[in-house]
């Protein structure tokens, strides 16, 4: 199996793969995302073209924990805008999803950050405020360790901002390394153009980004089947996967996925 699964890495990958160690652990985010208190997916970061999945989002928080999951992401679509029309849904999930919640969805300043964690959210993602005043996330995280998870969306080698709709002048890499030096909680790397429809490029740019974090790196937007979980385990330094869209298509059973992210240890003959 574990040779199976490292032949069909993307080549760059391979060798770096080769050192990391057996029976790495890593965390699945079942996600939710809400537009217009809906559930719902995006192609390529495209906010005005949601695909909407008929499902109650509170049910459906509560169903990731029912099958096992120790944590849950949640982005707020429309709070990007600064929209607040999901304010009690989002709390609601909060309260009632029975796991930590990692909350992201237009966080703009250090007041509204610490109003939800204060509001019970376990994680905080940030990703424009962290290009436009870095000195207010580095005090965030010094005063929330491991609560702040940096968002690093990437289109065409720049980092995007403002819900994926602006470039910034940073590069991923040293967007990356300008936040090595503070206890993030994790980063979290899209690249934005590939989505799900290039995975095997998509793995190389994470990959390649995880290499110069140093905090624990989460892979979003490259998990359509559980296989793809088992090669994410091989890459060094990936500590998690978010999963949406493939929950939705049903293409992957997320019991099935925790499975193969946090599998038990290794049975061991018993000699007479």
């Amino acid at each position: 199996m574990e040779k199976l699964a490292s032949r069909s890495l993307p080549y760059g990958i391979v060798k770096a793969c080769d050192h990391q160690r057996k029976g790495k652990v890593m965390i699945i985010y079942p996600t939710i995302e809400i537009k217009n208190g809906r559930c719902v997916s995006l192609a390529k970061g495209k906010l005005d073209e949601p695909m909407v999945w008929h499902v109650d989002p509170v049910e459906k928080a509560r169903s990731f924990a029912a099958a096992g999951a120790s944590w849950m992401h949640l982005t707020d679509l429309d709070a990007l805008d600064g929209q607040s029309g999901n304010t009690e849904l989002v709390e609601t999930i909060i309260r009632s999803a029975g796991i930590p919640v990692q909350l992201g969805g237009g966080f703009r300043s250090r007041d509204m950050v610490e109003r939800w964690i204060d509001k019970g959210a376990g994680r905080i993602v940030i990703g424009t405020l962290a290009t436009h005043e870095p000195h207010v996330v580095r005090e965030l995280v010094s005063h929330h360790p491991d609560q702040i998870v940096l968002a690093v969306d990437v289109l065409r080698g720049q980092v995007m901002t403002n819900g994926w709709r602006s470039a910034s002048a940073f590069r991923p890499e040293d967007f990356i390394a300008a936040y090595n030096d503070v206890p993030l909680a994790g980063v979290l790397i899209t690249d934005v153009e590939s989505d799900m429809d290039a995975v095997e490029a998509q793995l190389g740019v994470i990959a390649g980004l995880a290499e110069g974090a140093r905090a624990p790196v989460i892979a979003s937007g490259v998990v359509r089947s559980v296989d793809d979980i088992s090669r994410l385990r091989y890459i060094p330094n990936i500590a998690g996967a978010i999963v949406g869209r493939a929950l939705y298509q049903k293409t992957v059973d997320l019991a099935e996925a925790l499975a193969v992210a946090q599998p038990g240890p290794e049975r061991i003959a018993e000699f007479q």
